[in-house]
């Protein structure tokens, strides 16, 4: 019988905090660490070998960094979750994570009930990000600019978005809106066309880019 248990890859250069990281993670009975690495090569093999549901993947690691670690997992096709937990609060880093395809980024000072909480809403497909990122990313995207788009969203998928831009839930996004978690579901695939987007958390960045949405709460 399949564990309900969360299985996680941890993703470290620095093996005090791996290890401590790990501790706490193991203390939490939602979830169940198969693995930790020290690099992005050596995390590709093992996320590759033990299949986990997330990997929480540093972003600044010698050999390879976090960055060519997510897009070599995204060019893999592996189908985990990467959760980015980091001490850089860069903007460039976060919109960079986020293209390549990352479903979350978290602060390394973050409090172990929020990391909990954010590791869940990963593994289930929503986005999360640390909201003392938030002033960094709104400044790196506006020095981006709008990205072109030929689809124009519809009112409903901007109210949808802006709820996922507050980290909503499918579940709290239907209750907010009256409608369905179908219908939530439906709106997002929508978004995620239209707006190119591999994920809810680069369907938000984009959105802020285009001014359709002006924080993430």
């Amino acid at each position: 019988m399949k564990s309900s248990r969360i299985r996680l890859v941890v993703v470290d250069d620095h093996a005090l905090f791996r290890r401590g990281l790990v501790g706490i993670l193991k203390d939490m009975l939602e979830f169940e660490v198969v693995g930790e690495a020290g690099d992005g090569q050596e995390a590709l093999e093992l996320i590759q070998q033990v299949q986990p549901d997330v990997a929480l993947i540093d972003v600044n690691m010698p050999h390879m960094d976090g960055l060519q670690t997510v897009r070599a997992i995204r060019s893999l096709k592996l189908g985990v979750r990467v959760l980015m937990l980091t001490i850089s609060e860069n903007g460039d880093d976060l919109l960079g994570a986020i293209q390549a395809g990352a479903d979350g980024y978290l602060l390394k000072n973050t409090e172990p009930e929020d990391l909990r909480r954010g590791i869940q809403h990963v593994a289930r497909g929503d986005g999360i990000l640390s909201p003392e990122v938030t002033s960094a990313v709104l400044k790196a995207a506006s020095h981006q600019g709008p990205p072109e788009i030929s689809n124009k969203l519809s009112e409903r998928e901007v109210e949808v978005l802006g709820c996922l831009s507050e980290g909503q839930t499918t579940y709290q996004i239907a209750s907010r809106l009256y409608i369905s978690e179908n219908t939530v579901k439906t709106h997002i695939r929508h978004i995620l066309e239209k707006l190119e987007a591999a994920n809810r958390t680069e369907a938000v960045s984009k959105a802020m880019q285009m001014g359709l949405i002006s924080k993430i709460n």
